[in-house]
């Protein structure tokens, strides 16, 4: 089998980033055509010309926010066999690839394109007035979205702390608000600070926000985090080790589809993508592509 790679360049710096990719795919005697994206809206060229070339597995080389783009492009074409993906991580983030314990060293993740094995993967759809968008990972509505984008602004040489340090600033001025809650048979009115919902149990730099999410199982885990804010300080200790989920602010749910109705303000976010704000509704794609492991 053939890779078709599509490398981000600003997940590190382009020339290393590209090189790095080359070099740990021949050391591994993998068969490869690599392009290097000259911005986000050139993944979808990219990603367009690999379907026209009759491309099936696709590499994306950076982050999250890279694979959020790669699986966005790969999903506006019809796919009789869903199409494979694989990840060579590069940059600050890439916590999908947690889920299944794979190398974060990309020279290590290189050798398993070599083998057979592979996962089918659902993705998350999310609607809303910024149109629709696919996730891998997971996207919130609320603090966890404004820290992604406070992330963004923080220096790269941070690395992953660069999400902690996101979420603490974003929290000090962050305001909980009144939302609405439809999680399939469930419902909710009140005072929340975030929702998550979940495909892969990893995000936000490491965190093991979503330890019970299973990412081939047509569900979405959906977590409420409700409380003043002083509460953070009790529950992310214990969100970094997945223990978070007994504490009497965090309530679960796992549904096929969730719709939050809240401010116009609030900010949404997928995959550390900031995406833009206001009330969302997301369903499940089950089975949507397979995931190389």
């Amino acid at each position: 089998m053939s890779w078709w790679v599509i490398v981000n360049p600003s997940a590190g710096r382009g020339n290393e980033i590209r090189e790095r990719a080359a070099a740990a795919l021949a050391a591994n005697d993998i068969d490869y055509q690599l392009h290097e994206s000259s911005d986000p809206d050139d993944v979808s060229r990219l990603v367009a010309e690999g379907v026209a070339a009759e491309a099936t597995h696709f590499v994306s080389v950076g982050g999250d926010g890279t694979a959020h783009l790669v699986v966005n492009a790969l999903m506006e074409h019809d796919w009789e066999e869903p199409p494979t993906l694989a990840i060579l991580p590069a940059g600050s983030g890439s916590d999908f690839i947690r889920t299944f314990a794979l190398p974060k060293r990309m020279e290590d993740a290189a050798e398993h394109l070599g083998s057979s094995d592979r996962y089918r993967c659902d993705l998350g759809v999310l609607e809303g007035e910024f149109g629709r968008r696919y996730f891998l990972n997971a996207a919130n509505v609320g603090v966890a979205a404004a820290s992604a984008s406070m992330a963004q602004r923080l220096p790269r040489w941070l690395g992953s702390l660069r999400y902690t340090a996101g979420f603490w600033l974003s929290l000090a001025g962050f305001k909980t608000a009144a939302v609405e809650i439809t999680a399939g048979r469930h419902s909710f009115s009140g005072e929340v600070i975030n929702v998550v919902m979940a495909n892969g149990q990893f995000f936000g730099g490491g965190l093991n926000v979503a330890p019970r999410a299973g990412v081939g199982d047509g569900l979405l885990d959906v977590q409420m985090f409700r409380g003043p804010r002083r509460l953070a300080f009790a529950v992310m200790p214990r969100v970094i080790t997945g223990t978070h989920l007994t504490h009497h602010a965090v309530q679960r749910w796992s549904v096929p589809t969730v719709e939050v109705s809240g401010p116009s303000s609030w900010p949404v976010e997928a995959d550390g993508e900031p995406i833009g704000s206001g009330s969302v509704r997301v369903s499940v794609l089950p089975g949507a592509l397979w995931f190389k492991i």
